[in-house]
């Protein structure tokens, strides 16, 4: 398993796809891994702004919402049918989203 990989999992919401965000040696290595969860419904508005629409090239069927203001932990074993990757572009804007809905930019760290 790969951070950026498309796969479909069960969050108690029924089967969606999934982002894998985890760190890479979390991702290759640990039983529980760190997703984002996506609609399985196309995308026929504009995005929230905890949004970003992800599309076939990253592994979805249709232009689909990736939810970034909740990172879920579940374990690898409930991830199945890897269905590709966020493209490295869509990666960027996901990473600032979820630090946007998440309220750390500007943190004086």
């Amino acid at each position: 398993m790969n951070p950026w990989d498309v796969w479909e999992c069960d969050l108690g919401h029924g089967t969606h796809p999934v982002v894998l965000v985890s760190h890479p040696a979390r991702a290759a290595n640990k039983d529980i891994v760190e997703v984002l969860d996506c609609s399985s419904q196309r995308a026929n508005r504009p995005p929230y702004p905890n949004e970003v629409i992800l599309d076939t090239a990253d592994g979805m069927n249709w232009a689909t919402f990736c939810k970034c203001d909740l990172i879920y932990s579940v374990d690898r074993r409930d991830l199945r049918n890897r269905r590709g990757s966020v493209a490295v572009e869509r990666q960027r804007i996901i990473v600032s989203t979820i630090i946007q809905s998440h309220g750390w930019q500007g943190l004086n760290l």
